[in-house]
């Protein structure tokens, strides 16, 4: 991905909210904060713990991360929980 891909695919992402889609096959906009469960131990982070991500973020190559209390955590540690 060249800059000119990566800055066209910033700016239609945002740091405050995330597209999900539901097992139901609903989409949905969570906004930040919103609550994961952890699905395996990283950092500070246990499994089975849930936690709220503060903002979500891409990497350069377009993988989502998530800010939980100042730390970032590639996307796949986590289960996002829909109410």
């Amino acid at each position: 991905m060249n800059k000119q891909e990566l800055a066209w695919q910033l700016k239609h992402s945002s740091s405050e909210w995330i597209y999900v889609v539901t097992w139901n096959n609903l989409l949905m906009q969570l906004f930040c904060p919103f609550k994961v469960a952890v699905n395996k131990s990283v950092g500070d982070l246990k499994k089975g713990q849930i936690v709220l991500i503060e903002a979500v973020k891409v990497t350069i190559e377009l993988k989502a991360v998530f800010m939980i209390k100042g730390q970032f955590y590639h996307y796949y540690y986590f289960e996002i929980l829909v109410d």
